[in-house]
């Protein structure tokens, strides 16, 4: 997926099991080095590891009632590095959830369901086409 390296993935979920299972999806379905956290705030303290993407649940309120919720953990990976793409990963079904997501600057929103992982998978190859897309564009305009 990038250009024979492995993808460093973050992902962030108090959902222990759901955390694990996913996980587990993606050490054996691709080729990613995974970091796995349970709270916002370990995730932030480790973007100095430099994940190419973070999958960041919404809620994030399971193991502490007062932990950062996922915008709040969004809004700080943007502060650190705005170019890191956020997936938001939520059971709210809300339009209007996703939307205000969206205001925050994830990439995307994925509803936790049985086909999460396969539209999470396909999410990140568009990422990474877009970034190709984004060098070539740079490529070619500095030779302009």
């Amino acid at each position: 997926m990038k250009n024979g390296t492995k993808v460093k993935l973050f992902l962030v979920d108090d959902d222990a099991v759901f955390l694990k299972s996913l996980e587990i999806e993606f050490l054996q379905h691709a080729d990613f080095d995974v970091e796995a956290y349970a709270t916002g705030e370990h995730c932030v303290e480790h973007l100095s590891n430099n994940p190419d993407i973070i999958i960041l649940d919404y809620h994030l309120d399971g193991i502490d009632k007062n932990a950062m919720n996922g915008l709040e953990t969004l809004d700080k990976i943007q502060e650190y590095n705005a170019k890191i793409p956020v997936i938001i990963l939520s059971s709210q079904d809300k339009i209007d959830v996703a939307v205000n997501c969206m205001h925050h600057k994830a990439f995307d929103y994925v509803m936790k369901s049985e086909t999460a992982f396969m539209r999470l998978q396909k999410i990140i190859n568009a990422i990474f086409r877009y970034q190709k897309m984004e060098k070539e564009l740079n490529w070619y305009m500095e030779r302009m």
